[in-house]
């Protein structure tokens, strides 16, 4: 759920929100008063988007909305969108549901919540390898593939460093019920066909712990760029002050067991 908008800038970022409401986009506006239910969490989702959701509830946002559900004592149900171009606006903005577990902080024209985790970008390498570098311009990665999602910020390094020409590029827009290019960079690592993956945190860790990949991942130092560390919180309409504020008490609850599950599902935390 990225996640966040734009970017990662759109791999992540277009996972989670989407595109944002916009005043003049057709459809029904958010009302003006808070008229979200007291006894039913209405979550927004992808349904074949792990390791963020799936309609099996598999992912660690399903896992983190049933928790969530518990907590405010209310039934769980969830309204099933690609996450793709105009999510939001689909989902939460028509009513559909109330809640988008996995948006950037402060996304324009949603309310978000307080961040429960932060992430960023990383580097991939062969665990037999014994790569220490967190650049893509240090020296001891000199003649090594790299792999990226295109048009997702660690672009710019590659630019920055005249590596593009050693870039193999993964297409970022796809139906992730048939492909999943993330999860074939990572393979392509193993298999060598690559030798670095630069990769959004969630999904290399998720798919490094879950499928037992002979990787290792650290922190892409992001040489002066914003967008290499993301806060992720939940997104709701502008008008649901109240509902926005039952969610923070819950998060700050729940800190520990939404901790507990992002590292069951090996997502790296970045702290600072």
């Amino acid at each position: 759920m990225i996640r966040t908008p734009w970017g990662m800038a759109a791999a992540v970022l277009l996972a989670a929100s989407g595109v944002a409401w916009a005043d003049d986009a057709p459809g029904p506006k958010p009302p003006p008063v808070d008229k979200v239910s007291h006894t039913e969490l209405r979550v927004c989702a992808d349904p074949s988007n792990l390791p963020y959701s799936n309609d099996k509830q598999e992912g660690f946002e399903n896992k983190i909305a049933q928790r969530v559900a518990q907590d405010l004592g209310e039934t769980l149900s969830f309204t099933w969108y690609p996450d793709s171009q105009g999510f939001a606006r689909a989902t939460l903005f028509r009513h559909r549901c109330d809640v988008i577990i996995g948006t950037v902080e402060d996304a324009e024209d949603m309310r978000t919540s307080t961040p429960y985790y932060q992430s960023g970008y990383v580097l991939v390498s062969r665990t037999a390898d014994n790569i220490k570098s967190t650049s893509v311009g240090d020296p001891a990665l000199q003649g090594a593939r790299f792999g990226i999602i295109a048009s997702t910020p660690p672009t710019d390094l590659l630019v920055q460093h005249n590596l593009m020409a050693r870039g193999h590029f993964y297409p970022l827009v796809v139906d992730t019920r048939v492909e999943q290019p993330a999860h074939d960079m990572l393979v392509d690592v193993v298999n060598k066909k690559i030798d670095i993956a630069l990769a959004w945190a969630p999904v290399a860790g998720y798919y490094i712990t879950h499928d037992h990949l002979p990787l290792k991942s650290v922190p892409l130092d992001p040489e002066g760029r914003r967008f290499f560390r993301i806060k992720i919180a939940m997104g709701v309409r502008p008008g649901d002050k109240l509902f926005l504020a039952r969610l923070n008490d819950t998060l700050a609850k729940d800190k520990p067991a939404i901790d507990k599950i992002l590292a069951d599902y090996g997502i790296p935390l970045f702290d600072k």
